[in-house]
């Protein structure tokens, strides 16, 4: 959120539904560029912006919450209400540009009507009248005016037609301000303003019956060629005047039909997961390989010392292990871009509903849950829009099971080490068989913390869930790619910091206290001998003392004292798990070629106190499964705490996962010994 806005300029706020084009709207005036979604209650932050220069409108302009009136449901739509009346770092808004579907004037002129009421400055903006239009119908601005009694301006999100009249009103507007009492602004709920939603709706049916109007007035109807066209008919008898989008149901036979719309649900969430794994993989070699090599030139063209081995091992292999994923990340949120633009994302809330229902959640958890494959945090956030305590709760329970993106790198990294190099796509069967098991398991686990739930949750509500579904269109490619590169830069500019911070503290924990090799290193090759010093080095280092302290509990889990200060490093942010690896195993590697990338040092990585190999299938396998489980993010335990109020719950998710995390990794790797899988 901006902080820093000059108090003396107007303040105009965008309000609207979800879906109405409010977020169109904004990118328009301030020319940025944020994402428009598909769901109700997606945007729980604000943005703010100046009005672009060209347009000549000195103004503050803040980008709100979606809501549907001014009565919330949940706690996300309350903070939206609340800032409307007095936001805590602009105020109260000169001017609220309020936007309505011209498709959906039933439902979407209730908030219109009861910010009117009141007594806000309104400035009621007419959307989609394109779609409108296509339906033989238009809404007439004038009339629309004199029954709200506010100005009324039709723009068009994707032409922009109509913007030089909604500009000029806004210029109207600010040269009136003085006319505008802020204190005769009044709580909707108070006063004459408590009405009930029944009776305002019997009074926007009236405004329907004045304001819509047919395309082409003076066109006869021919009765003939009306009975065989008898949807033509059919549109007397809808809400609005007119029937749904043709396409639209169309589709939805199909994409939401009780069987068949759940196969095609289930096909679209894993091939979405397999392309992560199978697109981006050349890209990834590219990225690995560059930082190797740098990484070698480094080590053989600079004086061996401590500033040699910070910069190669601290910094370049810190780095890398940042950059690496990105592509996988990138095509994460690509795809979940284009499934939300697209319209499909809300028919998968409404598809997931029913078997939500039976874990005790609805509909409205599918959006944090989905979120929470790209991150835990705004997934988290995400969960204000669920009107029920008890379910809002339960959904952040189990939200840190979602594979996020941190989890990405350490999932590459280990299907890589299984499959073999010329059989890339069971890479992405592997990936696809992780997020499908990790569903699995957060609904294994939701049923079993909703029978406790009393006790947990201390809430007891009714629900309900119902959705509005916007109608199935071609996603605005520039918008999901903008979005796309934004995400991911924040992934970067976010964990990057961290993850190369935590290298940095993992270089000094290998490299402290410096002693010098005690064994004889004549006759070696360079490489060897920077191989030998390192790996002794390592031997004597803190981190070999943190390893050796928690060693007997990483025995019974087929791992030694390595593996378990990568893990211990990966409670502060899981991709550092995969630099802690590269720090750990690439100096202990016996091999003269230092370019050797991570999978070939863990291939030949062994038990220092056995002599066997560490890297097994089955010891591959348990740290896949640990991770699956596993809660290693303290930013997310931090929003956890804030966004449930206490410490009750992030304590129990840390505790329950990490010990299911060790159970089932204890399981699986001695399971598949067992049955001979080494």
């Amino acid at each position: 959120m901006k902080t820093n806005v000059d108090v003396q300029i107007p303040l105009i706020t965008l309000v609207g539904p979800p879906n109405s084009g409010k977020t169109t709207l904004f990118n328009i005036l301030s020319g940025k560029n944020y994402k428009t979604v598909n769901y109700p209650g997606s945007t729980v932050e604000y943005y703010t912006s100046r009005i672009l220069s060209r347009y000549n409108i000195n103004a503050e302009l803040l980008d709100s919450p979606g809501i549907v009136s001014l009565i919330p449901e949940s706690p996300d739509e309350k903070v939206a209400v609340d800032s409307l009346y007095s936001h805590p770092k602009l105020g109260v808004p000169d001017i609220l540009l309020t936007t309505v579907d011209s498709c959906q004037l039933s439902r979407h002129l209730l908030l219109p009507k009861q910010l009117i009421s009141a007594g806000f400055n309104v400035v009621v903006v007419l959307t989609m009248t394109d779609i409108l239009a296509k339906r033989g119908k238009k809404v007439s601005e004038s009339k629309l005016s004199k029954e709200l009694n506010c100005d009324v301006v039709i723009v068009n999100g994707r032409s922009k037609k109509g913007l030089e009249n909604l500009l000029e009103i806004i210029n109207s507007k600010i040269d009136r301000l003085n006319e505008f009492d802020k204190n005769k602004i009044t709580a909707y709920n108070s006063g004459e303003n408590n009405k009930t939603s029944l009776g305002i709706f019997y009074e926007i049916e009236e405004i329907l019956k004045k304001v819509y109007e047919p395309l082409n007035p003076d066109k006869k109807i021919d009765l003939v060629s009306a009975n065989k066209e008898l949807k033509v008919l059919k549109e007397e008898f809808s809400n609005d005047g007119f029937s749904p989008d043709e396409l639209t149901l169309k589709i939805d036979r199909i994409l939401l039909h009780r069987f068949w719309g759940f196969v095609i649900f289930l096909l679209v969430m894993g091939l979405t997961f397999t392309s992560i794994f199978w697109l981006a993989q050349p890209l990834m070699i590219l990225v690995d390989e560059l930082f190797t090599d740098l990484n070698s030139l480094v080590v053989q063209n600079f004086k061996p010392g401590w500033f040699t081995y910070l910069v190669s091992d601290g910094i370049i292999s810190g780095t890398g292990s940042v950059l690496v994923f990105v592509p996988q990340i990138f095509i994460l949120f690509l795809v979940l871009g284009l499934l939300e633009d697209s319209g499909y994302l809300a028919r998968g809330a409404m598809l997931i509903d029913k078997p939500l229902s039976k874990i005790g959640l609805n509909g409205r958890s599918f959006v944090p849950m989905i979120s929470g494959y790209a991150c835990a945090i705004p997934a988290i956030i995400a969960a204000r829009t669920i009107p029920n305590r008890k379910e809002r709760l339960l959904t952040i329970f189990i939200i840190p099971l979602m594979s996020c993106s941190a989890r990405l790198p350490v999932y590459a990294l280990l299907i890589a080490y299984l499959i073999p190099k010329d059989k890339s796509w069971l890479g992405g069967i592997i990936l696809g068989g992780i997020y499908l098991f990790s569903i699995l398991t957060s609904v294994v686990v939701a049923f079993v913390i909703n029978k406790f739930r009393k006790k947990i949750f201390t809430a007891e509500e009714s629900s309900s869930f119902i959705l509005e579904l916007p109608t199935y269109k071609l996603p605005k490619l520039s918008s999901v790619i903008s979005h796309t590169y934004n995400s991911s830069k924040q992934y970067i500019f976010r964990a990057g910091p961290i993850i190369l911070g935590f290298s940095l503290v993992l270089w000094f924990l290998t490299y402290f206290p410096h002693i010098s090799p005690q064994i004889e290193t004549n006759g070696m090759s360079l490489g060897q001998k920077q191989n030998v010093e390192r790996s002794e080095r390592l031997e004597k280092s803190y981190a070999a003392d943190l390893g050796k302290f928690i060693e007997p509990i990483m025995h019974p889990i087929g791992m030694d004292w390595r593996i378990g200060v990568s893990l211990i490093s990966a409670f502060a942010a899981r991709e550092v798990f995969v630099s802690s690896l590269a720090l750990t195993f690439k100096v202990t590697t016996d091999d003269d070629q230092s370019q050797n990338t991570l999978l070939n040092s863990l291939r030949e990585a062994k038990i220092q106190s056995t002599g066997e190999k560490l890297f097994t299938t089955a010891t591959t396998a348990g740290l896949i499964v640990f991770f699956i489980f596993a809660l290693q993010c303290l930013s997310t335990v931090a929003v956890s705490r804030k966004e449930t109020g206490g410490w009750k719950i992030p304590i129990l998710q840390v505790l329950i996962f990490t010990s299911l995390a060790y159970i089932m990794t204890f399981i699986t790797v001695n399971g598949l010994r067992f049955f001979g899988v080494q």
